[in-house]
């Protein structure tokens, strides 16, 4: 076996296991890597000789699920109003954060959250945008620290998988709840 080959099996070998991996942890975020080896069709030494752990693993799936939903968010349209397109934004979000809810939850057990955190630089530092800019025509609070707001935005975001994940919303309330919240929370306080 030539060693282009091997290389050849080795990266079907690894896209098998992602996908795999993606559909497992998708439906249950304990999935063991044995449930996801047989998904993918390989054996656990060959999982293993690939991703050395499941944090490894789940890491890696992690990465190509931000890395798609850039590419979505990517798309928004974030002109005109910084209201509007706050809004635009929280509902593209939101679909994304729904459909990786699992995985999400995966990542953060087996994750250390500092990575958690850096993997969603991406997808804050556009919301950090839109709030500097809301901010500068007088549409978004300047009283509290724009890191802040962006930490608030990520923090209702996830708080709504945990509720729909307990059972205590719809995934079809989350966005306008998400929506009303953060909205009602960047708006400027009224001078008196």
């Amino acid at each position: 076996m030539t060693v282009t080959t091997r290389r050849a099996d080795a990266q079907r070998n690894i896209a098998a296991i992602l996908t795999a991996a993606a559909d497992c942890l998708g439906r249950d975020p304990g999935a063991s890597t044995s449930e996801i080896a047989k998904a993918a069709g390989v054996g656990r030494v060959t999982l293993y000789g690939h991703f050395p752990s499941r944090a490894e693993l789940v890491d890696a799936v992690f990465v190509q699920a931000i890395a798609t939903g850039e590419e979505t968010l990517g798309q928004v349209d974030l002109t005109g109003d910084p209201r509007d397109a706050l809004s635009r934004l929280i509902e593209s979000s939101w679909h994304l954060v729904d459909q990786y809810r699992a995985l999400l939850l995966a990542a953060q057990d087996a994750l250390p959250p500092g990575r958690v955190h850096e993997l969603h630089a991406g997808p804050m530092a556009r919301v950090e945008r839109l709030l500097e800019r809301g901010r500068s025509e007088n549409v978004f609070r300047t009283d509290l620290p724009t890191s802040w707001l962006v930490s608030v935005m990520h923090n209702v975001m996830h708080g709504a998988a945990s509720e729909i994940q307990a059972g205590r919303i719809t995934s079809d309330q989350a966005a306008p709840y998400i929506t009303a919240t953060l909205l009602a929370a960047f708006t400027p306080p009224q001078s008196e």
